[in-house]
């Protein structure tokens, strides 16, 4: 099975996505994994990626997708693959196509994971880092004995830029613009199922596991 996860920050695509891929023995592939791998391994495309990374520079899309095909070409991904991150618009999505047409195949579904942005702010403005050994501690669902200082190791917790409210909702706004018009382009292809991803982990799994088992996934 070709399938895509997609969904906002906060959504739990990379727990869902390691879990489905799991159940259907198949890869899950980010566009994180592929970066490091070609990155750490020393790749042509991966020295290409440093150097804009380097300048804090955005990678551009050729590069990516580029890394991307590499990576389905692989032998793992020949029955199938999960895909996290990518495609991110409707361009990529398109392109996408493009590419698993050339290897004689298409996607069988677009996982959805629904949560409102209050939520998504819920879970990750909650969050706090332990300055000392990096755990990751939550106030509301995770929360230290103390507040403000680690469990395991006793050092200072903090807040993320990343993590503050008004740095979450512009993630929200960006992410709104760049893939509401990529929901609607897989919807009109008849391939994308909504998911509720509110609610325990295990049982957002079971909605995401019976999604794929509906009729034309």
């Amino acid at each position: 099975m070709r399938v895509v996860l997609v969904g906002p920050p906060g959504a739990g695509k990379g727990t869902q996505a390691q879990f489905i891929a799991a159940h259907l023995s198949i890869p899950k592939i980010s566009t994180g994994d592929i970066f490091r791998a070609n990155v750490s391994g020393g790749t042509e495309l991966g020295k290409l990626a440093k150097e804009y990374m380097d300048r804090g520079d955005l990678v551009p899309d050729e590069v990516t997708v580029a890394m991307v095909r590499d990576r389905l070409g692989e032998e793992d991904a020949q029955q199938g693959f999960l895909l996290d991150g990518f495609p991110r618009n409707v361009p990529q999505a398109q392109i996408l196509q493009k590419m698993l047409a050339e290897f004689g195949t298409g996607l069988d579904i677009v996982l959805e994971l629904i949560v409102d942005d209050e939520e998504v702010v819920r879970r990750l403005a909650g969050r706090r880092t332990c300055r000392s050994c990096g755990k990751v501690w939550h106030v509301d669902f995770d929360p230290p004995s103390v507040a403000g200082v680690c469990d395991a190791c006793g050092g200072e917790l903090f807040q993320r830029d990343d993590d503050r409210e008004e740095t979450i909702r512009r993630r929200l706004e960006v992410y709104q613009e760049q893939t509401s018009p990529l929901i609607n382009f897989y919807s009109d292809e008849g391939i994308l199922v909504r998911v509720d991803a509110t609610g325990p982990v295990d049982e957002v799994t079971r909605r995401a596991l019976a999604a794929l088992r509906t009729p034309g996934a």
